[in-house]
């Protein structure tokens, strides 16, 4: 048996959640904002119920772009994760923030946040020009446009970089349902932000506990 090791776990990768803040979501019309912030939950709940090494990363958060989304702050509140706030609009040319994602020792890395085309190219581009793997939450990411979204995700697959949507990111890291440790959680974290499917997994618990 080969497990491909192109596949994630929690051990493996190092997820970065880029600039998600008032400003920078106000111009977003490439997602509907309210699915934005259900994917951006999923996501911030993933990594923490797996206990991956997250970096939340701003950008001017206090003269410009404002706080960050109340779903990552249920997971990572500022006082506690302590965000690393920058000037550069690409993470990887801000030395905090490289120091903290490089720091991790993850040769996979995950990124996630606005906008695409400028806060997720630039790390991902330079991420991968050292060797690093690179991943993109596709449907946690926006931009000022659907065309912006859309080449930038081109542009980047293009060169290596490995698309991927919330949900997955989710089940990737679950990989079995026999893991008990994390199924509570995970099926919990599905109930409030999955959708069709969180009710799905609402419907199935209730009728087997009958």
């Amino acid at each position: 048996m080969t497990i491909s090791p192109k596949l994630l776990d929690p051990t493996n990768h190092a997820l970065v959640l880029i600039d998600f803040e008032s400003q920078m979501a106000f111009a977003v019309s490439n997602i509907d904002i309210s699915l934005l912030r259900i994917n951006t939950a999923i996501i911030s709940g993933a990594s923490k119920i797996f206990n991956v090494p997250t970096i939340v990363t701003t950008v001017a958060e206090r003269s410009f772009s404002g706080p960050v989304f109340p779903e990552i702050e249920e997971f990572y509140p500022i006082a506690t994760s302590g965000y690393i706030d920058r000037t550069t609009m690409n993470s990887w040319e801000d030395v905090p923030a490289y120091n903290a994602i490089t720091g991790t020792g993850k040769k996979k890395i995950v990124l996630a946040g606005l906008w695409t085309s400028v806060c997720i190219v630039g790390p991902a581009l330079s991420a991968l020009a050292e060797g690093y793997e690179v991943y993109i939450i596709t449907d946690a990411c926006g931009d000022v446009s659907t065309e912006a979204h859309e080449r930038a995700i081109e542009r980047m697959i293009q060169v290596g970089v490995q698309p991927m949507t919330s949900i997955q990111y989710l089940l990737e890291l679950q990989r079995d349902w026999a893991r008990q440790e994390t199924y509570g959680a995970v099926t919990s974290l599905m109930k409030r932000f999955g959708g069709a499917y969180g009710v799905g997994i609402q419907y199935a618990h209730t009728m087997l506990a009958h």
